[in-house]
């Protein structure tokens, strides 16, 4: 049976040696009186036990059972409804909240170490609580004080669950086009008719209440995005007292047959003049709604570092007790018929391939994570600006490089077990179904690349590049006369002038030809997430450097990173080729001939 065992020692290797997250912490008043080394590693200590032992067990049984329908109510799998009141016992759902309304208000630098363990060990459970911290950051960020008041503190403590609603059958992306119809009523609410797909836990027994935001517009709004609005919607009302009162009008029309994460609902949801409050301003809806997209997109890569991490875990177990063939420089252990597969460089590969890029993956999500914190906790006008900045920048790469490699690594997982791969009770395949969302929903990674190179570079002439650009090199420069660095600042200083190189060359082409961004996206993105890589292990090669042989952790350290630099950074180097490659291929069929 597969098993998931959270890895503890590589986050705090993150958070206290690369990143230094209680000299960040403390250095920002907001977050000083709330976390502290002994707090961060208590929470993690616990989380770890919760992913283990409580979620793990569930994810395969739970995946083969999934969420069940019946006449508007969804059950969730056996064990979802303990496990959900588990977690919120134990106040998890409130981590990262607002402590005005019952939130422990901690970093995401933190809570996004929680939220791997979370989605790692049964992604179709860390969905609830993910979709339920979204809307609270929403609620949070834009509802009026009496909504926030009402809501958030039964969300944080998991007695009420949330649920975000934007996609319609006719549109995805594309929001502007939503038919969803908010009418203004005469006591301050609105009613909200249309419907709704895709909605991940829209409908459930886990918790006596689900919030939903919901995007809708009303009867005079401006067309296209413009014209957005977003609403509370709850399934129970709630009445003056805090009780639950009637229920509104709306329901889980059905919910879907899927590829992957099977145990979540992910449901149609009708509203037929259901009964709702505006969150933000009117026509303003969809930049409320962005305030819990970035945050979510961000936990979406996260999320394919968690299940990636679980399918590496699981091949290295097999790798070390399949035997198959002898090693080609001879036996290994002769005592037995062949040698484990482990010893195979093949098998290498794909297990190196795997560690490498959810090692960097991790490392990545939490240094964005610190920009995020950032950006939230400062008291300074221009540290946030700059944070900010860094974040419009990374959460794209973040949302698909992450899910990218992940899906990548999950496939690799699954060709370690060969033909048991294939077979659903080894566990290998329910990774790559479920990872496999994770490159659509939040934006898809295309979408994500256009966002990058498009708005987020050339739209601004490359000037959140240069913020990132500065930061890297001013890492670099801590390094300078440090020979034992070199074989990880030289690799990171080429591909960084590649990247440069790059970026002027597309948006150079793309003054004579528009298709030449949306045709040059996806791969440069890519480039983007080696280069970014190459800079976090540049970063994590240094604090592990001075403790080689020390301890084995950083000796497995280095290898991943000299492996990484070796073996997968190069591949900017074929993708910058393909970018060159230029949009005119594109577009020498006309569409009638596909």
């Amino acid at each position: 049976m597969a098993e998931y065992n959270a890895p503890l020692r590589d986050m705090r290797f993150l958070l206290n040696e690369v990143f230094e997250a209680d000299k960040l912490w403390a250095s920002l008043p907001r977050l000083a009186e709330t976390v502290d080394p002994d707090t961060a590693d208590a929470i993690l200590e616990e989380a770890g036990k919760i992913a283990g032992q409580v979620l793990a067990p569930l994810n395969r049984e739970a995946d083969e059972e999934g969420s069940k329908w019946d006449n508007g109510n969804v059950t969730a799998p056996h064990g979802f409804k303990e496990a959900y009141q588990t977690y919120s016992e134990g106040g998890w759902g409130g981590l990262g909240g607002n402590p005005e309304f019952g939130g422990m208000g901690m970093p995401k630098m933190l809570v996004g170490q929680v939220e791997e363990m979370m989605q790692g060990s049964n992604m179709s459970f860390g969905l609830a609580p993910m979709l339920t911290a979204g809307a609270a950051l929403a609620l949070n960020a834009h509802g009026s004080q009496e909504l926030k008041e009402k809501y958030l503190p039964n969300m944080y403590s998991g007695q009420w669950a949330g649920a975000m609603d934007l996609t319609e059958p006719h549109c995805g992306t594309d929001l502007g086009i939503i038919r969803t119809k908010a009418e203004p009523q005469a006591d301050g609410s609105y009613n909200i008719t249309g419907t709704k797909i895709f909605i991940t836990w829209g409908e459930h027994d886990m918790a006596e209440n689900i919030i939903h935001l919901v995007l809708a517009k009303l009867p005079d709004a401006p067309a296209g995005p413009k014209g957005i609005s977003l609403f509370l919607v709850p399934k129970f009302l709630v009445n003056e007292d805090g009780s639950l009162g009637a229920r509104n009008q709306f329901s889980c029309g059905s919910i879907e047959k899927k590829m992957g994460i099977k145990a979540s609902a992910t449901c149609v949801m009708n509203f037929d003049g259901a009964k709702g409050w505006l969150v933000g301003e009117i026509n303003k809806g969809l930049a409320a709604m962005f305030t819990m997209m970035n945050y979510e997109r961000v936990a979406v890569g996260i999320q394919g570092i968690g299940a990636a991490e679980n399918s590496y875990q699981n091949a290295v177990v097999y790798a070390k007790d399949r035997i198959q063939s002898r090693a080609p420089t001879g036996p290994q252990q002769p005592e037995k018929a062949a040698d484990p597969i482990i010893v195979h460089p093949d098998v290498r590969r794909m297990l190196m391939t795997m560690r490498a890029l959810t090692e960097g993956g991790r490392a990545f999500s939490t240094y964005a994570s610190k920009w995020l914190d950032i950006s939230k906790f400062s008291d300074d006008a221009e540290e946030k600006k700059h944070a900010e900045d860094m974040i419009a920048l990374l959460t794209p790469v973040v949302k698909a490089f992450l899910t990218d490699t992940a899906l990548e690594s999950a496939i690799a997982g699954q060709q370690v077990f060969g033909g048991h791969g294939f077979i659903r009770e080894w566990g290998q395949e329910q990774h790559v179904r479920d990872i496999r969302i994770t490159q659509i929903y939040e934006g898809t990674n295309g979408i994500q690349s256009l966002d990058l190179i498009g708005r987020k570079i050339a739209a601004n002439g490359g000037a959140f590049l240069k913020t990132y650009e500065a930061d890297i090199n001013a890492f670099i420069a801590t390094c300078e006369g440090d020979a034992a660095m070199a074989e990880f600042i030289n690799p990171l200083k080429a591909a960084m002038v590649n990247l440069n190189d790059l970026t002027q060359w597309i948006m150079a082409k793309a003054k004579d030809d528009a298709n030449e961004i949306g045709a040059s996206s996806v791969e440069y993105l890519q480039v983007f997430g080696y280069t970014s890589f190459a800079y976090m292990y540049a970063m994590m090669a240094k604090a592990a450097l001075p403790k080689a042989g020390t301890e084995p952790f950083y000796d497995t350290k280095l290898a991943t990173a000299r492996f990484f630099i070796a073996r997968l950074l190069p591949r900017y180097i074929s993708l910058t080729a393909a970018v060159k490659g230029g949009a005119e291929s594109l577009y020498m069929m006309t569409a009638e001939q596909f």
